[in-house]
């Protein structure tokens, strides 16, 4: 690489990194903009779902008209707020969900067992989980089934078991 020529200054580079810096800045920004909006055509959000920015992805996974496909792609993304993003879509599908409560952080299957919109048939799903917690969280949700209830009757722990026991009878 090329030494950069000594006739300018070091506030000349420092002022050209920054306006580079602005210029990405506001371009990401737009991308985010663009990327949440429904008017988006599908073929823009998919090549926004394969952007290196985590925050465009984000966007394009609260996209409600994003389809299905690829939404279930995103669920898959390393970075945790994508994936959260996608499990509180209204637009995300049972088969999504799915894929969601089997992720190995805890953290976003709690989120799918709190979502109000989560299918029932996955939270019978998280009512096998390993996790105590997601198993009370699913305990608590509207969504949960007379039957699933009716196992968690059955769970080691007494808060569950209690939780249950109060929701049937209401």
């Amino acid at each position: 690489m090329k030494p950069l020529p000594k006739k300018y200054g070091i506030s000349f580079y420092l002022l050209l990194y920054f306006i580079i810096g602005v210029a990405h800045a506001e371009d990401t920004l737009a991308k985010q903009r663009d990327a949440r909006s429904p008017a988006t055509p599908v073929t823009q959000l998919e090549l926004y779902a394969a952007d290196k920015d985590w925050k465009v992805r984000r966007e394009v996974a609260t996209n409600r008209r994003a389809p299905a496909s690829l939404l279930y792609q995103l669920a898959s993304d390393p970075v945790i707020e994508v994936k959260i993003a996608v499990a509180t879509n209204i637009s995300t599908d049972e088969k999504t969900f799915m894929l969601l409560a089997d992720d190995p952080d805890a953290t976003i299957r709690s989120v799918v067992a709190r979502f109000e919109f989560v299918p029932s048939s996955v939270l019978d799903k998280l009512a096998n989980d390993n996790s105590v917690d997601i198993r009370l969280e699913v305990a608590r949700s509207f969504n949960v089934t007379d039957a699933t209830l009716n196992r968690l009757m059955h769970d080691e722990y007494p808060e569950i078991r209690q939780v249950a026991a109060q929701r049937l009878a209401q």
